[in-house]
């Protein structure tokens, strides 16, 4: 894409002969905050290290700012790196941490002094230049190791699952706080994570991978509300993926009922994959619903009520803030709009790739 700040052309990275990356296609717009989200081995690490210039793509290139950029080494390229072991160096104290990429370009002083301190002001921690990097907490380290990543001004900032080591707690704050500089700074995010309620919480924009390949890639509505592939709709948030058979436009058969959908286009009696939402899930009298099932499992999440229902031989997932208690017969309706129809994959190894919107 022309006006893109990042372009990676026909990514393919593979080690000891397993394929990691192929033929991967993604561009970044400025100003984004782009996550990738996916789990352990889908490739997120390996393209934010192939951006960074820790790694070399077998084929493919990465074009930044116009500019191919695949064989700059990192110090070269304007973009800077937070990872999750914050890499602080202990010998030195927070304004020495911050101040050493600038030292390295040769900066003044003066421009030295007023860079870390306005660092330190943009990330909550003002007063604390001659603290000791092994005097602050988790989430302290993480915001120096941010500070020192921003004084250099880079149009690109990677992080990659710099939030991993803290606790749910802080985790929470330190989102915030990434969104506000994002959105003081006006620097380019890319995040790592395989974190969905963090990719949730942050991101203009999620690719979700798996395998090497992009699942989807759309804003955290367009993902959790119509996910293209059973896989995004299980890896985002919990799901109720059943297989069904799309009767006619509009009619689907769900567990040998048919219920009502908005749909079209997938032909006649075409097997296919059905989401719904635990939150879609309507219990109602059993006479009411379409399908009649008992409640077998129940827990309070704070919120609302998890349920576990029996029905036609399915466990169904059902998030309410109304409870049944175990042993209830109650009868389960779907919203039409609610209930999102797939196409079945042809292989098990089948991708959907998705379009950066």
């Amino acid at each position: 894409m022309k006006d893109a700040l990042v372009n990676l052309e026909h990514i393919t990275k593979s080690y000891d002969g397993q394929m990691i990356l192929d033929d991967l296609n993604l561009y970044i717009k400025e100003n984004e905050f782009l996550t990738l989200l996916g789990p352990s081995g889908c490739g997120k690490t390996t393209t934010l290290r192939i951006l960074g210039g820790f790694e070399k793509p077998d084929k493919g290139q990465v074009i930044f700012e116009g500019k191919d950029i695949t064989t700059l080494p990192p110090n070269k390229r304007n973009l800077n790196t937070v990872f999750q072991k914050y890499a602080l160096f202990t010998h030195m104290d927070i304004a020495e941490n911050i101040a050493f990429g600038l030292k390295i370009k040769n900066k003044s002083k003066a421009y030295i002094d007023d860079k870390i301190k306005y660092a330190l002001k943009l990330v909550n921690l003002d007063g604390y230049e001659h603290r000791m990097v092994d005097s602050l907490s988790g989430g302290q380290q993480q915001r120096i190791a941010i500070a020192r990543a921003i004084v250099n001004e880079p149009k690109l900032l990677l992080l990659d699952e710099p939030l991993g080591a803290l606790d749910l707690k802080l985790r929470q704050d330190m989102q915030y706080e990434l969104i506000r500089l994002k959105n003081e700074l006006g620097i380019t995010f890319i995040y790592v994570t395989h974190d969905q309620e963090e990719a949730l919480t942050m991101s203009d924009t999620i690719v979700v991978m798996n395998q090497g390949y992009i699942q989807q890639i759309g804003t955290p509505e367009r993902i959790y509300n119509e996910p293209e592939n059973a896989f995004v709709a299980d890896f985002i948030g919990d799901s109720n993926i059943i297989d069904a058979t799309m009767v006619q436009d509009r009619v689907v058969e769900i567990l040998g009922a048919r219920f009502a959908c908005v749909d079209e286009g997938f032909g006649e009696n075409t097997p296919v994959d059905v989401v719904i939402r635990p939150e879609d899930v309507e219990l109602v009298a059993p006479e009411e619903g379409i399908i009649q099932g008992v409640v077998s499992h129940l827990i309070f999440k704070g919120v609302h009520y998890e349920m576990e229902v029996m029905a036609n031989g399915f466990e169904w997932l059902v998030q309410s803030t109304r409870m049944q208690p175990v042993g209830t017969k109650v009868g389960i309706k779907v919203d039409p709009f609610n209930i999102q129809i797939m196409n079945k994959p042809a292989s098990e190894d089948e991708e959907a790739v998705g379009v950066n919107e």
